[in-house]
């Protein structure tokens, strides 16, 4: 299957920002590759959404900690499309507020990284050989301020450790493949009212516009920085 119509994949998409990027890419005309780590809802996320999108959207499974399954996807993609445009790292676990640095469970803080920082990392890895291939490839990090290491207080010790190492895988992978003309980005949505953010957080459309923004930057975009609503964020 080729297409004209930018190519784009977004991890955790089932729900939360994940799932109104992918609705918000594929209203725009995107052929969305929507991810979910059990293929029933991905499949569900999908039909939910394609009825109002003139773009298309494609149902994966994939499981981020999953190398071999990664690995897998990533052939997928380059044999139906042989390409991908844009490369949503959304996937994101443990919000644990109710942590604290001086006695969490170590075994839960790698956990926590395995999704966050690895999860992406690897992903990131497998796809970079198909967002080469791209005439404007674009890769997003779904970061938060939790991991702005200016304004960082005590609490939340796995989730905001795990984001201001994805900061740093940013600004990495930024700066190494600033030659293959690939704008890599990271992105906070804000407090949003998802199943993660909780209750009183803003529309998870407007978190979702951010990380689309960052998506579908212009080739003279910025690239290695760190932003909320199109505006910078101190790292």
């Amino acid at each position: 299957m080729s297409t004209t119509a930018p190519v784009s994949l977004v991890t955790g998409a089932n729900r939360g920002i994940g799932r109104e990027t992918a609705r918000q890419l594929a209203a725009l005309g995107h052929t969305v590759l929507l991810c979910a780590r059990r293929a029933a809802d991905a499949e569900r996320a999908a039909a939910e959404l394609a009825p109002d999108v003139p773009g298309t959207l494609l149902p994966y499974r994939l499981d981020v900690t999953d190398a071999e399954g990664v690995d897998a996807l990533a052939r997928t993609v380059d044999a139906r499309f042989g390409r991908l445009d844009v490369l949503v790292n959304n996937a994101a676990v443990n919000y644990d507020t109710g942590r604290r640095a001086t006695h969490v469970d170590l075994d839960e803080v790698a956990r926590t990284l395995e999704t966050n920082l690895f999860g992406a990392w690897r992903t990131a890895q497998a796809f970079l050989p198909l967002l080469r291939r791209s005439a404007h490839p674009r890769l997003v990090n779904v970061s938060s301020e939790s991991g702005s290491l200016t304004h960082m207080s005590g609490g939340t010790p796995a989730y905001g450790v795990s984001k201001a190492a994805l900061n740093a895988l940013t600004r990495k992978l930024a700066d190494e493949l600033h030659g293959d003309r690939i704008l890599v980005n990271a992105v906070c949505p804000g407090w949003i009212a998802t199943d993660m953010g909780g209750p009183g957080g803003a529309p998870v459309d407007r978190g979702a516009a951010g990380v689309v923004w960052a998506a579908t930057l212009p080739d003279s975009g910025p690239t290695g920085g760190f932003f909320r609503d199109g505006k910078p964020l101190d790292w």
